[in-house]
């Protein structure tokens, strides 16, 4: 069942929100925001509004104040409950109120209720949080601000009181009514270089001559079709940084927020080294909810999310190591997987999986994700095998903490690698996954690939595990660090690492430094990153470190409204009214008690409506006498659909042989003309070619002209089959070389095995062959 948050045409009225204007400031790689809400009533009776919207994980949301008519109300933050018990209570005495909250079952959905709204008034609701922002693999920093919330699947019975059930009215992009603008003013010490958009932006201003501060604008007639994504390349390579912020000790004599806090960032070089023997169990978890029948984005020729995905697949079976174990399942409604349990990376077992995606479709229903979860959590563990589980899914789940649980309940287990998909997909679902079980999230929209940044997955997931992984501080004596973040288990070449921590004790004279010493093992070798930082703590009205601290800890304690374990619930809601950073168990509240007299009247409700992207109205219920009609597709009820190997291709069983390989003929119908994907489904699993008709027509040979051309008598022609795929990767398709450089060293892997002593000759060949322009050297063996 699609929850888009209610019926599609509610008549006639006025809608009372106006506008949405957000400022944006970017310092180095954290970004404070400021959105403000202005609403007017035009009606001649009272109003209660409700505004259902969407918000990334990681903000930190610290701030909600009311500003009628020139005078403001600053909200506190309370107790979920106590909350609710205050703005009922003022509705019922007919005073304003307003209350923010973040939805019970994710942290990405927020609901703006504005209560008693008297006739001719107008308000503006301003809140204000900060974010990490998180590092691209280029070493982009990348800020998005979330403008689009589809439509969340929902099993029957569950997710009852989730703000998307509110009945909130959908409209089609043209017909939204209100407008959207937005200013961003970014900082650095290192020099910005250049700031890219997918949204129509002005020109970057430069703020002065050295080029360390800029301002862009969001051009005016934004339509909440995609959300705002800002890429920000500053000029310098990001290197290791420590800042210590003053605390706030008269008002919190015993909170997180009395001491000062540290925040330190670690880019630590992790050395490309190959493990001597590759293994590990790889499941693929792929999302074939009807959704993924849509573009990844609204952009011109944006590929459909299942083609892509199919790719993706693709690439990722032809690019695992021989000896390994693997399995992929697709779900909606219902799920299948293509063996009955995870197989060895065979000749054989690729070939049938390949024969399998081939056939996927987005066909299974909604997104039910947790049961196939559960599934491949009870299935055995293969010694030796270690899970690598990589989830790919538009993220339309409402009920995220039960699946974060799972996740985490299966930490030890497994790294799970997750990949969100399009517009609108949840940050705290693919996020949450990921950091809960050691892995990392990545996001596909835009003209982003998310062939690539699977790829890119795959090859950390291949990397040996660093180990030993520590922090430790040298400080005067009588001062210690009490550290805030979670302990780190897991770092990745190229990855960025941000440590908080409390400063308590005495803090010496302005001159003292400290230093923190980040130590790992990789390989039995040991490595360590040290800064040295200045004690002296610095004044930010706005304490973000202390509220980024905040919010780190937040997301490894608060596990929603229901299911946060009762344990963590006293620390998470004594944390978030400390430093003022809203949870699930905290709500802002706000009553205009300056009003003389009641409002006067019956109060009307207005519910806010959102836009319905191309594509998602597919999934939107329908409402019959207004009741909800929550009955499942025809044949999609839970189940598994799998096939045994036998069943699915008979013809495995025989020995594998040129003749019974699978007709790739078929490729340009199901992949176009796109070349490169048929050049690597062609590829073996030990990384070879064969010469055959698929392999000379992808060349624009023929099979005859390719085999008269083999330069070595007697040469294997597999030999030259490979070497010739190679030089064809590297002449047509190096742009897209993070996405082949794994198979490709498969190959080279297996001519060295078979060919090193004529390479040089084949290499020469084929590039004569192919009339490519491609240097020989970068064949060297």
């Amino acid at each position: 069942m699609a929850l888009p948050g209610g019926l599609l045409t509610r008549g006639e009225e006025p809608v009372p929100l106006k506008s949405i204007s957000v400022t944006l400031s970017i310092r180095e790689f954290v970004a404070g925001v400021s959105a403000t809400l202005n609403y007017e009533n035009e009606e001649e009776v009272p109003l209660e509004t409700f505004f259902v919207f969407p918000m990334d994980e990681d903000s930190a949301v610290y701030s909600f104040e009311a500003e009628i008519d020139g005078k403001k109300i600053k909200a506190e933050l309370k107790d979920k409950r106590k909350a609710h018990s205050i703005y009922e209570s003022a509705l019922s005495n007919r005073r304003q109120a307003f209350l923010l909250e973040e939805d019970r079952y994710s942290r990405d959905i927020f609901c703006c209720n504005v209560g008693n709204l008297h006739p001719g008034s107008k308000v503006a609701l301003t809140l204000k949080y900060v974010q990490e922002l998180p590092l691209e693999a280029d070493g982009t920093l990348r800020y998005v601000l979330p403008a689009v919330l589809n439509p969340r699947y929902c099993r029957p019975g569950s997710s009852e009181d989730s703000c998307l059930n509110m009945k909130t009215p959908v409209v089609p992009l043209e017909e939204l009514p209100y407008t959207f603008s937005m200013i961003a003013t970014i900082s650095s010490q290192h020099g910005i270089e250049r700031i890219q958009s997918n949204c129509p932006f002005s020109p970057m201003e430069y703020l002065g001559d050295d080029k360390t501060s800029a301002q862009v604008s969001l051009t005016e007639g934004h339509k909440f079709d995609r959300d705002v994504e800002l890429l920000i390349y500053y000029s310098e390579k990001h290197t290791p940084s420590v800042a210590v912020e003053m605390g706030q000790a008269k008002d919190n004599p015993d909170g997180l927020m009395k001491d000062p806090s540290v925040m330190v960032c670690f880019y630590p070089n992790i050395p490309e080294v190959e493990s001597p023997v590759i293994c590990g169990e790889f499941v693929f978890l792929m999302d074939r909810s009807g959704s993924m029948h849509c573009p990844i984005s609204k952009q011109d020729k944006s590929q459909l999310r299942i083609e892509a995905a199919k790719e993706t697949l693709i690439l990722l079976l032809k690019s695992l190591p021989i000896g390994c174990y693997f399995n992929v399942y697709g779900f909606g409604t219902s799920y299948e997987a293509f063996f009955p349990n995870s197989v060895k990376y065979t000749q054989q077992t690729m070939e049938e999986a390949l024969r399998r995606v081939q056939l996927m479709r987005a066909d299974l229903g909604g997104t039910e994700i947790l049961t196939p979860l559960q599934i491949i959590y009870g299935e055995p563990s293969i010694p030796g095998h270690p899970l690598q589980l990589f989830i790919f899914t538009d993220g339309e789940v409402t009920d995220t903490f039960s699946v974060i649980n799972e996740v985490r309940r299966n930490r030890t287990k497994h790294r799970c690698f997750s990949f969100g998909i399009g517009e609108g997909a949840s940050t705290s679902l693919i996020k949450g996954i990921a950091r809960v079980a050691g892995g990392t999230s990545e996001f596909i929209t835009g003209k982003a690939r998310m062939q690539s940044k699977a790829l890119s997955a795959l090859k950390r997931a291949l990397q040996p595990a660093v180990e030993d992984i520590s922090v430790s501080w040298d400080l005067p004596r009588g001062l210690s660090a009490k550290m805030l973040s979670p302990e780190q288990t897991v770092l990745y070449r190229g990855q960025r690492l941000i440590i908080y921590a409390l400063l308590s004790g005495t803090m010496p004279p302005a001159d003292v430094t400290g230093e923190v010493c980040l130590k790992y093992m990789l390989q039995g070798k040991s490595f360590e990153n040290r800064v040295t930082f200045s004690l002296q703590p610095k004044p930010d009205d706005n304490f973000t470190i202390h509220r980024l601290a905040a919010k780190s800890f937040l997301q490894t304690k608060d596990m929603g409204f229901r299911d946060t374990p009762a344990k963590d619930k006293k620390d998470v809601l004594k944390v978030s009214i400390d430093c003022g950073v809203i949870s699930s168990q905290t709500a802002f509240i706000a009553v205009n008690k300056s009003l003389n007299k009641p409002v006067q009247g019956p109060l009307a409700r207005r519910d806010v409506p959102r836009p319905i992207l191309l594509g998602a109205a597919s999934m939107i219920p329908r409402f019959y006498g207004g009741g909800l009609d929550r009955s499942p597709a025809p044949d999609h009820t839970l189940r598994k659909k799998c096939m045994s190997l036998k069943e699915a291709s008979p013809e495995i069983e025989r020995a594998h042989s040129s003749t019974n390989r699978m007709n790739l003929e078929t490729h340009p119908t199901v992949f176009g003309d796109n070349h490169l994907v048929q050049l690597i489904s062609l590829q073996n699993a030990d990384g070879s070619w064969y010469p055959d008709e698929n392999l000379a027509g992808i060349l624009g040979r023929s099979l005859e002209d390719l085999l008269a051309a083999i330069p070595v008598k007697d040469a294997n022609s597999s030999s030259w089959a490979t070497v010739l795929a190679m030089v064809w990767l590297h002449s047509n398709a190096k742009q897209m070389k993070c996405e082949w450089e794994l198979l490709e060293k498969k190959a080279r892997t297996w001519i060295r095995i078979h060919a090193a002593s004529i390479m040089q000759e084949l290499v020469k060949a084929a590039i004569a062959f192919t009339k490519s322009s491609v240097d020989p050297a970068i064949f060297a063996l």
